[in-house]
């Protein structure tokens, strides 16, 4: 009971019973408001204000106002006042006054008379033209995390004008009180953005799945699949049969992580497409796109790719490779070539040139894969890398091309991905009938 009395600002050994019930009931009742105030509406900045003049009424307080820290944790910014001279909008630094003092210390600051307190401010009453004579500031926090601090000024029931201890605890009860309902406030804000980021990122998964070529009717001899590691990817594949029965093929692969490296992605495979069907050269190709991205992608991203057109006639390739990872050809009596980048990657440097290579398959295998396929990590922690690749090559390569791929991302799925996996299988099938 005695507590309650001192929230209210009355004395146990004073008060009459009937004050006493009175107060205590006028103490729950603001709590409840405030608590219903809070949970209507998710506006937190009117409803900060709405219960900072509360608490400023329930003090008798002539002036008071609530201030937060800002993200870069270096400033309290003034969210709401109440008083002749608002100051609502007001930056201070972190370090300023008694606010700062009570943030610091995490403790509810009394000053009787500012102008014997060395640690007052006077340029919040210079710029608003407010004096203060007494003040209460009583800090906020959730779960031992700063968030700021409610200052009351002027006693307006005291003829000096000055707070007193007993009005201490009330402050600090529903300062406690409107903490809660900030950081409740910020979380559900934090959820609402959430899902209005996973609902963004599901529909760019579905605009980039939309992307990717379609499956073919078997046989065909060009066959790939893409694995994001998150919703989103930033590797590519496109399979474009050509007019002259010859095959188009790439797979990309964007630097980092996230919507920057998606958009480009959608961009590159985008002109690709359109590219591809008039531009019959690997190496002109992927100079053409060179150019665009240069001009045009966030500063620091690149794109490595390689872009290749299999002739069936012949059963070869001719390849151009802008900084990806070695193409890797199977060979009929089980050997392997490897086939390395002669040029950097897209985006880095106008007027790049990316030199052209054939490869003849003669019956055999070329394998075009993205580092998130040698780079899966088994429960050691060791890699997959090339000669892992090889051994699963070797186990499924009696398989039709399309089967061969499924059989090696079902055994790269029981391993750990950290990137995304990409990869596209050329099988010389010889001249279709």
């Amino acid at each position: 009971m005695d507590r309650w009395l001192q929230y209210s600002g009355m004395n146990s050994r004073t008060a009459t019973p009937f004050q006493q019930s009175e107060e205590l009931a006028s103490a729950f009742e603001l709590l409840a408001e405030m608590t219903r105030a809070f949970a209507d509406t998710l506006e937190i900045e009117a409803t900060l204000k709405r219960a900072l003049a509360m608490i400023a009424e329930h003090l008798h307080a002539e002036a008071g106002s609530l201030w937060l820290i800002d993200e870069s944790g270096s400033h309290l910014e003034c969210m709401a006042s109440v008083g002749p001279n608002p100051i609502t909008g007001m930056r201070l630094g972190i370090d300023t006054g008694i606010i700062g003092r009570s943030i610091r210390e995490n403790v509810c600051q009394t000053v009787l008379d500012v102008s014997s307190d060395p640690n007052f401010s006077v340029s919040v009453d210079e710029e608003s033209g407010f004096e203060t004579r007494s003040l209460l500031c009583a800090p906020m926090s959730f779960s031992d995390e700063p968030l700021g601090a409610i200052e009351l000024l002027n006693k307006l029931t005291n003829e000096n004008r000055c707070f007193d201890e007993s009005d201490i605890h009330p402050l600090e009860v529903l300062t406690s009180s409107a903490a809660l309902s900030i950081a409740n406030a910020r979380m559900a804000a934090s959820l609402v953005e959430h899902e209005r980021v996973r609902r963004e990122l599901e529909l760019a998964a579905e605009i980039q799945r939309n992307l990717l070529p379609s499956p073919r009717p078997q046989p065909f001899p060009v066959c790939g699949v893409n694995i994001p590691a998150r919703t989103v990817s930033g590797d590519f594949f496109d399979i474009l049969p050509l007019p002259n029965g010859r095959i188009a093929f790439c797979l990309g692969d964007v630097s980092g992580k996230g919507m920057n490296a998606a958009m480009l992605m959608a961009k590159t495979a985008s002109l690709y497409r359109c590219l591809a069907k008039t531009v019959d050269s690997p190496g002109a190709l992927l100079h053409a796109l060179n150019e665009e991205i240069c001009e045009t992608a966030t500063r620091g991203m690149f794109v490595t790719m390689m872009a290749a057109i299999y002739d069936p006639e012949s059963g070869s390739v001719s390849a151009a490779n802008a900084g990806h990872e070695p193409l890797l050809c199977h060979h009929p009596d089980g050997s392997y070539s490897s086939h390395a980048a002669e040029a950097p990657p897209l985006g880095i440097l106008t007027g790049t040139e990316f030199p052209e290579f054939k490869i003849a398959l003669s019956g055999g295998s070329l394998y075009v894969f993205s580092d998130g396929l040698t780079e899966a990590t088994c429960e050691s922690g060791e890699q997959l890398g090339p000669d892992g690749l090889k051994k699963m090559i070797e186990k499924f390569t009696h398989k039709p091309v399309n089967e061969r791929v499924d059989a090696i991302i079902d055994d790269v799925g029981e391993l750990e991905l950290r990137d995304d996996l990409t990869l596209l299988v050329v099988a010389d099938l010889g001249p279709a009938d």
